[in-house]
């Protein structure tokens, strides 16, 4: 007989309070949660709507980017310099001859504005050596100038440094109070060009060209506007009167008296009178005429031609004695600092590069 096993009795009765209690505290968390987000969304958007209502900071107050910008130790990208001859409206070509004058100032300059560059150019360098010959391979030039439209470049300051004479040259065009026109001048002070003692034209803006220039020119450009007297450069007899008009235009030949008889041409006068015909004798200083545009020209300018009777040709430059004006004592304080503008302008002259 088996033994009795214990007994292990009815299961335990269950508190009805457990369950309840168990769903009120899931409940009341899930309250309290909606009440806290309800809470927080309410203060966001009071915060959000406070910031758009605040006024813009003052132009000197700094926001929290500029004052953490401004600290101390605080580094911020340094400004880009602007480009003194740019600020100036003013072009700056740097070159090294190395072949054709020209060439060097296409490829300095540019193929738009280099060919009339060199050209304007030239009409400073003259005055030092002669073109193309003695400007050598290795000299270098600097240029200030200003293009214009329909009009050839306008130089303001040349720097060159000749192997030829062993100089640096300069020249700045500068013009002086109370004078019709710039001109070119050495830092001395001194006009660049020379000019000739009983001249055919007192007053002009600049030589154009000259026998030396390399362009196989036979006479001397005054540069000039229309109606500047023109002057009998010796005392001498009309020869003849517009022949060849459509080169020369208005002209005259001037035949010297005495024993030189050297032969002076003037073209592209203004319209000349009637009343003047060969055999009109004029003495040195006399005004034969007045300066003009006509004939083959293309702007206002006298052409003055020295010749032998037998068809040789002078350089005026050998035939007159020359002399170089210069500035008054007035007029050197406003050139002076004209001259340290522009050398500021040049800089570093290319070869010391």
């Amino acid at each position: 007989m088996r033994p009795n096993l214990p007994t292990l009795g009815a299961p335990p009765k269950r508190n009805p309070f457990g369950p309840v209690v168990a769903v009120s505290v899931i409940l009341g968390a899930a309250a309290g949660g909606v009440w806290w987000w309800k809470q927080r969304m309410a203060q966001a958007t009071q915060e959000v709507t406070a910031e758009a209502q605040a006024p813009a900071p003052d132009a000197g107050t700094p926001t929290p980017q500029q004052a953490t910008a401004a600290a101390p130790g605080a580094t911020t990208p340094p400004a880009t310099p602007e480009n003194p001859v740019k600020a100036a409206g003013l072009e700056h070509a740097s070159m090294r001859i190395n072949g054709p004058l020209e060439t060097a100032f296409v490829q300095a300059a540019g193929s738009d504005v280099g060919p009339a560059l060199s050209q304007v150019v030239t009409r400073t360098l003259v005055w030092w050596v002669r073109v193309p010959g003695e400007v050598l391979r290795g000299d270098t030039l600097d240029v200030i100038y200003q293009r214009r439209d329909g009009e050839e470049p306008l130089v303001y300051a040349v720097r060159f440094v000749s192997a030829k004479t062993g100089q640096t040259h300069r020249a700045y065009r500068f013009q002086p109070e109370g004078e019709a026109n710039a001109r070119y001048y050495l830092p001395t002070g001194e006009e660049l060009e020379l000019r000739l003692e009983h001249s055919p034209i007192d007053t002009y803006e600049q030589v154009t060209s000259l026998l030396r220039d390399g362009r196989g020119h036979k006479g001397v450009d005054f540069r000039a506007p229309v109606g500047t007297p023109v002057k009998a450069p010796f005392a001498g007899v009309i020869k003849r009167k517009n022949w060849n008009w459509g080169s020369n235009g208005n002209s005259l030949e001037l035949v010297e008296s005495g024993g030189k008889a050297r032969r002076a041409l003037f073209l592209h006068l203004s319209e000349l009178p009637k009343s003047l015909q060969a055999g009109a004798r004029f003495n040195v200083g006399q005004v034969l005429a007045h300066s003009g545009n006509t004939g083959h020209s293309f702007a206002p300018h006298l052409h003055y031609q020295l010749m032998t009777q037998d068809d040789r040709v002078l350089d005026p430059f050998d035939q007159h004695k020359t002399y170089r004006g210069a500035l008054k004592a007035t007029q050197k304080s406003a050139f002076e600092q004209e001259v340290r503008r522009l050398d500021g302008l040049l800089g570093t002259p290319v070869a010391g590069k």
